[in-house]
């Protein structure tokens, strides 16, 4: 696999003009396509970013993870890219282990390639840990299959795969959206270990308002209540209904 060709890195991001040229210049010098999708920040990442060598996505206004995913997912599809890797903005995903995403795509022939930061989870927040913890043993049972690190944003995808998946959520639930619409529609799911980094970087989760989403999310997974995948005529599935669609609001920098 030409994963410099076939795979373009996915970084949304929230007001991170401090740290994103740095990451966006480690990131390249592994996987050169990056394409930040600055989620109505009104610091300087977009720029910074650019200045790095990234294709920059602007969003006016601040639409939540899921929603700048999903822009950047349908960018990338468009860009014909097969693959995307997504990281987060903040400097908590080391670049370096970008590499064993691409191996352990290539030895399992996994759809989904999930970072793990179990092995290491004492130097995560208490907090994080628990809720962690907690949410994926929820999504495990739902799953029928174990998923030792749930909430990771650190993933490889391929794309061909997710755009026959119903993906609605515009928040943090994107997390847990993903990786149980995987499982449900029989993808294969992988997961490598990698590095948690933790420094002064203020987290972007709401703690009531997130709480919700999630908690509303996972009711309606629960009930069975999620979107289904589309259906075209004569029965037959849409291969590609996509997760959900950009809002407009995007423009390339």
């Amino acid at each position: 696999m030409n994963w410099a060709a076939e795979c373009a890195v996915l970084i949304p991001c929230l007001n991170e003009a401090i740290g994103i040229q740095g990451l966006v210049e480690a990131v390249r010098a592994i996987a050169p396509t990056v394409i930040v999708i600055d989620d109505g920040s009104i610091d300087e990442t977009a720029g910074r970013a650019a200045q790095a060598g990234a294709e920059v996505l602007r969003r006016r206004v601040c639409g939540g993870k899921g929603a700048a995913l999903a822009s950047g997912w349908q960018h990338a599809r468009e860009r014909g890219f097969s693959w995307v890797l997504t990281m987060d903005g903040d400097g908590q995903h080391a670049p370096e282990d970008i590499q064993a995403f691409f191996s352990c795509a290539e030895r399992t022939d996994a759809s989904l390639v999930v970072g793990n930061r179990m092995g290491n989870a004492g130097q995560m927040p208490r907090v994080r840990r628990f809720v962690n913890h907690w949410m994926s043993a929820r999504i495990s049972r739902m799953a029928g299959q174990p998923f030792p690190d749930s909430q990771c944003g650190f993933r490889l995808m391929d794309l061909d795969c997710l755009f026959q998946l119903p993906i609605s959520a515009r928040h943090y639930e994107i997390e847990s959206d993903v990786l149980l619409a995987f499982a449900r529609c029989g993808f294969k799911i992988e997961f490598v270990p990698v590095r948690v980094i933790y420094g002064t970087e203020q987290s972007k989760i709401t703690p009531v308002g997130d709480t919700i989403r999630w908690a509303r999310w996972w009711w309606r997974a629960q009930k069975g209540v999620l979107p289904k995948r589309k259906k075209t005529g004569k029965g037959k599935e849409n291969p590609h209904p996509g997760p959900l669609p950009s809002d407009g609001r995007g423009r390339m920098y």
